[in-house]
């Protein structure tokens, strides 16, 4: 077990369970945008709101663009707001976000899914549902005499579109709002705990996982206190100058009981107590030793 550096990559969460409960919200509001982004795929009522807004004086006219061919002028830029780009980026973005989630569960169930990925996916979604906030939210300047900060579905009441018959759809498209929105606040608060998780930290940089699943096998197995043995003060030597160091080993039994004067002997000698005969200790040297004298304790007596 030693300590290590700052890591980048292998970099444990500092909490799960908001990882954990935050894929279930993010489920919910995926499926929420799949389902409302689905509904206005390709125009169901982008052009209809365009032209409600433009009768009732509050943005530009969708016949622009006839306008500009039949006077053979140049073809004015449509507004992010009423473009076909917009609903086709709000229903890839939705088909993303479902695919990144599952992967994100699969990497999670594999114990793989680190702080810098988080930081990575969650950056990236968050840069999307903005673009996405702010195409719905967008301002519509194409006619200076009727310029729009924001849609008029957005800031103003449904009800200004029961006379066309566009209530539903009104409200289905503040639904597709608020729920970009949403997803929007999750993703900041995903990229929020992944900053907080590579924050640098003692406690997590100063092992490496290997280290913490071997120190759990070692704390699963039975504490059972050994014997130790100084082998330099066994074998007369000095902790400076002794062959073996100042090395303390731990003293394993035999494998079958004692049945010999010798490995009574022996028994004694290692501090076995007077009582009864127990097995003889021994170390990995000193088994070696036996072994080259043609003394091991399976053949002893």
């Amino acid at each position: 077990m030693t300590a290590k550096g700052y890591r980048l990559i292998r970099r444990p969460w500092r909490v799960r369970r908001p990882l954990y409960y935050g894929m279930v919200f993010e489920l919910l509001g995926i499926v929420g945008v799949l389902v409302l982004f689905g509904i206005q795929q390709p125009d169901v009522f982008r052009t209809q709101f365009w032209e409600i807004g433009h009768l009732m004086g509050w943005n530009s006219s969708p016949n622009m663009i006839l306008y500009a061919y039949a006077n053979h002028q140049p073809l004015p830029t449509v507004p992010f707001v009423w473009s076909q780009l917009l609903t086709d980026f709000n229903v890839a973005i939705s088909v993303v976000s479902l695919f990144i989630l599952l992967v994100k569960m699969i990497m999670i169930i594999m114990k793989v899914f680190y702080p810098v990925l988080g930081l990575i996916v969650s950056l990236g979604l968050t840069v999307l549902y903005t673009v996405s906030v702010y195409g719905q939210a967008g301002p519509d300047y194409a006619d200076p005499e009727h310029p729009s900060s924001v849609p008029w579905y957005i800031a103003k009441s449904c009800s200004v579109a029961r006379p066309f018959n566009a209530k539903k759809n009104c409200q289905i498209a503040k639904g597709a709002f608020a729920v970009t929105i949403y997803m929007l606040v999750l993703y900041l608060a995903n990229f929020t705990v992944s900053i907080w998780s590579m924050w640098p930290n003692k406690m997590l940089d100063m092992y490496d996982d290997d280290d913490r699943d071997s120190d759990g096998d070692q704390e699963s197995k039975p504490k059972g206190k050994q014997p130790v043995v100084n082998v330099t003060a066994l074998h007369g030597g000095s902790p400076s100058t002794g062959y073996y160091g100042n090395k303390e080993w731990e003293m394993q039994p035999t494998q079958q009981p004692p049945t010999s004067p010798r490995a009574v002997h022996m028994s004694g000698a290692m501090g076995g107590g007077h009582g009864g005969v127990e097995a003889p200790m021994f170390t990995p040297r000193t088994q070696a030793f036996h072994a080259l004298d043609r003394r091991l304790p399976l053949r002893s007596g």
